[in-house]
């Protein structure tokens, strides 16, 4: 198999292309009308458990770890996602003040199944399951390894197997928990979020914690929101 052959020639391509095909299929979301935002979402949750499959061989600091401090990480995170979220603006409501909504999808109705498919609906509690799995065993293990094992040891070196992921440096930190965020509408909080993903990472010199504290922050996340009915957290 291509991705397979490739995975194993190349260390880089292992931790970023799986990374890149997660975020197309996310793009796409919406793209064929409303109800392919969650077919595509089921979609690329199966393709990201797949290529998490397929890349765990070549990528061994992608290794779920537990400790006290990833349970701590994972629900301080989720208390700051929620906590500071009325207290900022997002970028979708910057963009619909001078006319570009459009551009940040401030005109999009919140991700809700129950919504879209009734609230008693089979399908519609399929998609939630779908998205409280995929927040929670999927997205951990590929952004972590993308952000915290690639990204922040590329930043500090181009050769970046030779970084150890405990080693901390000023401006791989920073600029690493910064896109990290604005890849997020709650930007504020995906930054500190970041930040403490790195802090633990560099903490405990392994990845898996941070996989953990994650997880962690997701499902908890996931638990608030259909429980609570803040849609706009999804």
């Amino acid at each position: 198999m291509y991705l397979r052959r490739s995975f194993a020639a190349s260390p880089l391509f292992a931790r970023v292309a799986p990374f890149v095909i997660f975020l197309i299929l996310t793009a796409a979301q919406g793209q064929f009308g409303e109800s392919s935002r969650y077919w595509f979402y089921l979609a690329k949750t199966l393709v990201g458990a797949w290529l998490v499959w397929e890349m765990r061989r070549w990528v061994p600091e992608m290794r779920w770890a537990l400790s006290w401090e990833a349970v701590a990480v994972g629900a301080g995170v989720f208390v700051l996602w929620v906590g500071l979220d009325p207290f900022y603006p997002k970028p979708g409501a910057l963009l619909a003040k001078v006319g570009l909504g459009q551009w940040a999808g401030a005109d999009a109705t919140p991700w809700n199944p129950l919504a879209q498919f009734g609230g008693h609906s089979a399908l519609a509690w399929l998609m939630i399951g779908t998205r409280l799995a995929g927040s929670s065993l999927v997205v951990p293990p590929l952004e972590e390894v993308f952000f915290r094992s690639f990204l922040y040891r590329y930043l500090a070196r181009p050769d970046f197997l030779s970084v150890p992921l405990g080693k901390f440096f000023v401006w791989p930190f920073i600029a690493t928990a910064l896109v990290f965020g604005l890849e997020h509408q709650q930007w504020l909080a995906g930054i500190l979020c970041g930040a403490a993903y790195q802090g633990l990472v560099i903490r405990k010199n392994r990845l898996g914690d941070a996989m953990t504290a994650h997880a962690i922050t997701n499902f908890l996340l996931a638990l608030w929101v259909v429980g609570r009915g803040q849609w706009q957290f999804w």
